[in-house]
């Protein structure tokens, strides 16, 4: 309008945008009421106080989209389907399918997911040492074979040719 002001008052408008919205075939979320110092998760639709969130300069109210715990588990989902391509489901079907154990050492939870450096094809989920040992070694099978023939004492002992003359191992 010329003054400056609409010609409808801001109920009015926000009702006639969801009712637009909804002839459309769109969903429009319900406003909340929310108190002074906190905001609304649209992922939990919990009203939490701002010291659950995380700041952001560039949002308009200075906070971030989703609350910490919220935002925490969207990256973890986003890192895992980024890097390895799997989904929770698929990951959560890897550790059942080694009922939550790593698959090396038999032992420890399995929580850190390996996968070939190569190929970048996943191959199992293993604990925190078993994996690290394996990218150490440089995913070499033969390297893998040389520790275990180092750690049962056949590979670093020397070997008896004739009587007092021994062959040391390369």
């Amino acid at each position: 309008m010329p003054d400056g002001l609409q010609a409808y008052c801001r109920e009015c408008s926000a009702e006639y945008y969801r009712q637009r919205q909804e002839a459309k075939g769109k969903k429009v979320r319900a406003r909340v009421p929310v108190p002074p110092g906190h905001k609304r998760c649209p992922q939990c639709e919990e009203v939490k106080p701002h010291s659950a969130w995380e700041r952001n300069k560039s949002s308009s109210d200075g906070w971030a989209s989703y609350c910490r715990v919220c935002r925490a588990e969207r990256n973890r989902v986003s890192y895992f389907k980024r890097k390895y391509g799997l989904t929770p489901a698929e990951l959560d079907a890897l550790v059942a399918a080694q009922r939550g154990v790593c698959c090396i050492c038999l032992a420890a939870p399995a929580v850190h997911v390996d996968h070939c450096h190569k190929t970048g094809r996943v191959r199992g989920v293993l604990c925190f040492n078993c994996n690290s040992a394996i990218g150490k070694l440089g995913d070499d099978p033969d390297a893998v074979r040389r520790a275990a023939a180092y750690l049962e004492g056949t590979s670093w002992k020397p070997t008896l040719v004739a009587p007092g003359v021994y062959r040391l191992p390369s």
